[in-house]
């Protein structure tokens, strides 16, 4: 299985992007406290449109309670990585996949990164930025596992106007 980890999300639209990703990926979504945002905000459901029904999410009191009820491998998207998020072999669908994101602000705490420094990775950019919006970076990394993986349970084609609607 594969799943989004948000460390402390702070913007409630970038979490309601992220739902909606999660929704239309068959991604399990675990979001650890405090959170910058209730869930039953409008801004949350604005984001993810009518989806959230549709996303499974777990939500922690803290980083140890998320650690103590979730075992795989781990992988921490963090400005200070010094390896490509293509770098990594996510093709083993049998293991659960943890991709760890943190918050808006600050990110994940050097004391986390530190315990996986074979771990942390980044999307490449220029000196222009610090790091690209949140909510861009799960799709990124996400549809990286999700392509090694060949979309597994994902459509191919428009399931609503049918596989041929530009042909017509």
């Amino acid at each position: 299985m594969i799943n989004i980890v948000l460390y402390e999300p702070e913007i409630p639209g970038n979490t309601g992007n992220i739902m909606r990703t999660c929704a239309g990926t068959n991604t399990k979504l675990h979001l650890i406290e405090p959170l910058g945002f209730k869930l039953d905000s409008s801004h949350i459901k604005r984001s993810g449109v009518n989806y959230i029904d549709k996303v499974n999410y777990q939500v922690y009191p803290n980083w140890e309670d998320f650690l103590s009820k979730n075992q795989g491998e781990f992988y921490f998207l963090t400005r200070y990585g010094k390896k490509p998020h293509t770098s990594f072999d996510y093709s083993n669908q049998d293991s659960n996949i943890y991709l760890i994101f943190g918050k808006e602000s600050t990110g994940i705490p050097k004391e986390i990164l530190k315990e996986h420094l074979d771990r942390c990775l980044r999307i490449p950019t220029n000196a222009n930025i610090r790091s690209l919006n949140l909510s861009n970076c799960v799709a990124i990394v996400l549809f990286e596992v999700l392509r090694q993986q060949d979309y597994p349970n994902l459509l191919r084609t428009e399931p609503h106007k049918g596989a041929d609607y530009l042909e017509k």
